[in-house]
């Protein structure tokens, strides 16, 4: 069952967007990192709250 249309692999290039760029690659590693950060911080926050309500 060979669905795909690529019969051959020669000539073959790829397009890396960023990749000759370091303040690009710099930015998005940031924003990564940032995204992260505030995703494990909001998940912290809201634990703590939540087992405060559990407390008697």
């Amino acid at each position: 069952m060979n669905s795909s249309p690529i019969t051959s692999w020669e000539g073959a290039t790829a397009y890396f967007t960023f990749a000759d760029s370091p303040m690009m690659l710099g930015l998005i590693l940031t924003l990564s990192v940032l995204v992260t950060v505030g995703v494990v911080g909001a998940m912290i926050k809201h634990e703590k709250q939540s087992f405060e309500k559990l407390k008697p």
